[in-house]
């Protein structure tokens, strides 16, 4: 990796691009009013494009990396040295720079977007965050279509377990989609099914909270009930794992996207809970089996054990480490 080291890692990140949507420049005045906004509304609106690219440079900055970031003239300088593109697809539009590349996390919703996107010899390496998504991807890109997570901090989300604990269950609603169908055919009937057991109950839905408030909530909850369409890494569920707190996930089984007819005409499975394992909880498909496995859930919640799974599977130093073998491969 030649004049700048092989501990020197370049990232390139794009954003999603801003518009104006009511008067020409508006978009200025929307960036400067964005942080009032999220502080009066307590609303989180981070993209998971730039959580993920947070997530990456702290995880190689804490395994002792120099991550330089969006220098265009220092990468044409070491046309050799690998980079990093990361973000939306807008950073591939017009990309000259010779540097081999590794591309992701983020980028593509589908590979109908760019099916020849491999083919640019530059191009060494493409990040998926899960399985469901690598199977929808090989087709496409094949061996160059390769897996990576997000590393979870267990020091900024700690172990709860200990803690007094006056919720039983926190509610975390992040459906999406098709919702005058699923609030009356899901929602209601596990509130109702929860509160019939007597159990005390909050309820957090996504993009209407920040995170101080959920980290608090965390403290306070015993478990969670997390319902979500599909999920291609799922960070909030897996804040939930870190905190010690068992996670029961409603898992459909399918991407429910209402886009995924436009690239597939059939369906295709997925999953909510992509990083789980018998030690985090436990998934259930729908209401058919939603009180059979809740109390299965509950009777057994002293036993799971979530934080040492996130431990051994979505560290950050094993965040780290997965994305350097790419890196350093397409230096090769």
């Amino acid at each position: 990796m030649a004049t700048l080291g092989d501990r020197t890692v370049l990232l390139f990140y794009r954003d999603f691009p801003e518009t104006d949507r009511f008067l020409p420049g508006d978009r200025h005045l929307k960036r400067l009013l964005r942080p009032l906004y999220k502080r009066i509304t307590r609303r989180q609106k981070v993209t998971g494009f730039y959580v993920w690219y947070q997530l990456l440079v702290k995880a190689l900055r804490r395994r002792g990396y120099d991550v330089i970031v969006d220098d265009h003239r220092l990468a044409r300088r070491n046309p050799h040295h690998p980079v990093g593109l990361l973000g939306y697809p807008q950073i591939l539009d017009g990309w000259r720079l010779p540097n081999p590349a590794v591309l992701g996390p983020g980028l593509l919703d589908h590979p109908k977007n760019a099916p020849g996107l491999m083919d640019d010899p530059r191009y060494r390496s493409y990040i998926v965050t899960c399985d469901w998504v690598r199977a929808m991807f090989e087709p496409y890109y094949g061996a160059a279509c390769v897996p990576w997570h997000a590393g979870i901090d267990l020091d900024e989300w700690p172990d709860t377990r200990g803690a007094d604990k006056d919720v039983d269950v926190l509610v975390y609603d992040k459906i999406r989609w098709h919702r005058e169908r699923y609030e009356p055919e899901l929602l209601a009937p596990v509130l109702e099914a929860l509160r019939r057991r007597g159990l005390r109950v909050e309820s957090v839905r996504y993009r209407h909270y920040d995170h101080e408030t959920y980290r608090a909530l965390l403290g306070r909850a015993r478990s969670m009930l997390f319902l979500c369409e599909h999920e291609t890494q799922g960070m909030a569920y897996q804040e939930a794992l870190a905190s010690n707190v068992p996670v029961l996930a409603w898992d459909n089984g399918w991407w429910l996207d209402p886009a995924r007819p436009k690239y597939e005409p059939e369906p295709v499975p997925a999953s909510s809970v992509p990083y789980f394992s018998p030690a985090c909880g436990e998934r259930f498909r729908g209401m058919e089996d939603f009180e059979e496995t809740l109390d299965r859930f509950w009777a057994g919640l002293e036993g799971y054990t979530p934080r040492e799974y996130v431990r051994r599977d979505l560290s950050l130093e094993g965040s780290a480490d997965t994305y350097m073998r790419y890196y350093r491969a397409a230096a090769g």
